[in-house]
């Protein structure tokens, strides 16, 4: 037991000290930052999403050297080849990984694979449907996401007031995200009787961030209003599948045509390169550190709360602070969350 006002059930079940979890970026979370994260009291996910299972095998290892403390690998089968799915998990489960954070579809059957191995699943939904068949495949954590999130956007939801349908009628656990970044937004989370938050766009500008540090000036510069909800870059992944990013050339040229975007008709051009990987103009690739070419026309994700991330810091600095302004407005208002 403990006294902490930020200590909820969340917490213990998953090993963290504080309900703030790290989103699995993908490139972005990877094994430095999820490490920083983790050893500030936080909860990690691995951004792992169509990674080969070689690099999925690096960043566990390179991840269990520097910290001792539990972490989620987050993959998204809906956006993933059958083929390529199969050997993540299969890697993932040989490495002994205690905990799956999933996206996107539903899928029952994915889910039943690593819950019979015995994994935790956390599932991020945009919808109460997609809730209540996340909870009726056995996952252990709903985190529902609202239409403020940066990155992949499921639903179209205020984040709060879905987090909130799902907890009257959920059993699990239910932690917020989309738009979340300060102690203000853990603390109003508790008080709403949520379990906890996640965080993404408040953990790519940080030091340990995968983020090109183009990427994170542009978050440090940009505010909510900046941002942009389209289906433009979706090369990589379903049609029709939106996100959020900071408003950019590419963004411009679409004159206000941000939806009806079809990725079997939009054009492969390269514009940058990871190694020897080409970036494509309309990909959901962001630019990260290894990457070169035209930064400014990639996917330069960013939620709506970014107008509060003003510096690139340490993430336990971050996660600290983020701690301690929320344990201060829950003392002065002499509420726990339980």
């Amino acid at each position: 037991m403990t006294d902490d006002p930020l200590h909820t059930p969340l917490c213990d079940l998953l090993g963290c000290d504080v309900p703030i979890l790290l989103a699995g970026m993908g490139g972005v979370a990877r094994w430095e930052l999820a490490a920083a994260v983790a050893e500030a009291g936080g909860y990690p996910t691995l951004g792992m999403v169509r990674e080969d299972p070689a690099l999925i095998a690096s960043e566990v290892t390179a991840l269990r050297a520097a910290t001792d403390r539990p972490f989620a690998v987050n993959l998204i089968p809906a956006a993933t080849d059958p083929d390529l799915l199969d050997t993540q998990i299969e890697c993932c489960l040989d490495l002994g990984t205690g905990a799956f954070a999933f996206f996107w579809d539903v899928m029952p059957d994915v889910i039943a694979r690593v819950k019979q191995a015995g994994c935790l699943v956390l599932h991020q939904v945009g919808t109460i449907e997609a809730a209540s068949q996340a909870e009726n495949a056995g996952v252990d954590v709903l985190i529902a996401q609202g239409i403020e999130a940066g990155g992949h956007v499921h639903g179209r939801s205020a984040g709060f007031e879905l987090a909130q349908s799902i907890r009257r009628t959920s059993k699990l656990p239910v932690a917020v995200a989309g738009g979340i970044s300060t102690g203000t937004d853990l603390a109003a989370a508790l008080r709403a009787g949520l379990d906890g938050v996640q965080c993404g766009t408040a953990f790519l500008a940080t030091d340990e961030s995968f983020a090109h540090d183009y990427h994170k000036t542009r978050v440090t510069a940009a505010d909510g209003t900046d941002t942009v909800l389209t289906d433009a870059f979706v090369l990589n992944w379903p049609k029709g599948a939106a996100v959020r990013v900071i408003g950019n050339s590419v963004t411009k040229a679409l004159q206000g045509r941000y939806f009806g975007h079809d990725p079997a008709t939009l054009p492969r051009e390269t514009i940058a390169w990871d190694d020897t990987q080409p970036r494509l103009r309309f990909s959901t690739d962001s630019p990260l550190r290894t990457t070169t070419g035209d930064l400014e026309a990639m996917a330069l994700f960013a939620g709506q709360g970014t107008g509060a991330i003003n510096d690139i810091m340490p993430a336990g600095s971050r996660l600290r602070d983020m701690a301690e302004t929320a344990r201060q407005i829950l003392a002065q208002e002499g509420q726990s969350p339980g």
